[in-house]
């Protein structure tokens, strides 16, 4: 059996590409702001994420927007251990 799609590894993004992730939008009725983080969290390497956190407090977003669960995206991606780096980059966002 072949796969239908390869994996890509060090594919590169563009301003436009990372940019593109400030239009995800939840289908589960989760708070938009804090789906849009985790899924660019999700998707980016940290160099991508931090460009992508830019645009997203430029566009007055909200940092500490919380899932349905209660916990912001800083608390789930502080008990990744490849975590550091994003929780780093969430915190000089001004992350609680």
């Amino acid at each position: 059996m072949r796969k239908d799609k390869e994996k890509v590894l060090d594919e590169v993004w563009t301003e436009d590409h990372v940019k593109s992730f400030l239009q995800v939008r939840p289908h589960d009725g989760s708070d938009e702001n804090f789906h849009m983080l985790l899924k660019a969290y999700q998707s980016m390497r940290a160099s991508d994420f931090e460009l992508f956190v830019g645009f997203f407090t430029a566009d007055k977003r909200d940092i500490n927007a919380t899932g349905k669960d209660g916990r912001s995206v800083l608390e789930i991606v502080s008990t990744h251990r490849h975590g550091v780096e994003y929780a780093d980059i969430l915190r000089a966002a001004g992350a609680e």
